[in-house]
C-alpha cells in the first residue's frame, strides 16, 4: 500500500510540475486557411471601344486601380482615354469606380464588376462636348505571372450614359493590360503562432 500512496503522490508532482514549469505549446503549422490578405494593384492598358456616336471604333489607353480589402470583395477605379482611329476629332473619356467581385482566386481569376461614373464625350469639330452619368457593367480575366505582375488578359464593358442628347448612347469594348502590386506579400501569418 504504501508504494501505491508514493505512486499516485509522485504523479500528482510531476503533474503540477508540468503545469507551472513548462511554457505554453504552439502549433507547429501554419494555419492552412490563411489568404494573400489585403492587395492593392495598379495597371495600366489599351482599349477598343465602339461609339454609337458617328459609329466609330475607338482607340486608347486606360489606367486601373484594384483595391481588395478582401480576397474576394473589392474596389476598381478606372480612367479611360479613347483618341485613336477616329476622324474629326471625336474623343471619349471615362472616370468609373465601384465594387469588383472575385470568382475565384488561383493563376487565373475571373472577376464581374459594376462601375458609376463620368462618361464625357468631344463631338467632331468641337462642336459640342458633355459628362453624362455612365453605369457600366463589366467582366474580365487576369493572370497572375508573379507575385507582383499581372496580365489584364480582358476586361469586358458595356456603357449605358445617361440623357445623351442625340439618342441612345452605349458604348462598349474591351481592355487588356499589366498590372503591378503595390502591396507587401504576406507569407505567413503573424502572431503568437506563427513558426519562427
Amino acid at each position: 500500500m504504501r508504494s501505491c500512496l508514493q505512486d499516485l503522490l509522485v504523479s500528482i508532482v510531476s503533474a503540477l510540475l508540468l503545469m507551472f514549469v513548462a511554457t505554453p505549446a504552439t502549433a507547429q503549422a501554419v494555419p492552412t486557411a490563411t489568404g494573400p490578405g489585403a492587395t492593392i494593384v495598379a495597371g495600366v492598358g489599351g482599349s477598343l471601344f465602339y461609339s454609337p456616336y458617328g459609329q466609330r471604333n475607338l482607340g486608347g489607353a486606360h489606367l486601373f486601380v484594384d483595391v481588395q480589402p478582401h480576397w474576394r470583395f473589392g474596389v476598381e477605379a478606372e480612367a479611360r482615354y479613347l483618341r485613336l482611329h477616329t476622324s474629326e476629332e471625336l474623343t471619349e473619356k471615362n472616370y468609373l469606380a465601384g465594387p469588383r467581385v472575385l470568382i475565384r482566386s488561383g493563376r487565373y481569376q475571373p472577376y464581374a464588376k459594376f462601375l458609376i461614373g463620368d462618361g464625357h464625350i468631344e463631338v467632331p469639330f468641337n462642336y459640342a462636348h458633355g459628362d453624362f452619368l455612365a453605369l457600366v457593367p463589366g467582366v474580365g480575366l487576369d493572370l497572375t505571372v508573379n507575385d507582383y505582375i499581372n496580365i489584364r488578359v480582358f476586361d469586358v464593358e458595356y456603357q449605358l450614359w445617361h440623357d445623351f442628347p442625340f439618342g441612345n448612347m452605349s458604348p462598349y469594348g474591351v481592355s487588356a493590360g499589366v498590372s503591378v502590386r503595390v502591396t507587401r506579400i504576406v507569407r505567413f501569418p503573424s502572431g503568437s503562432r506563427a513558426r519562427s
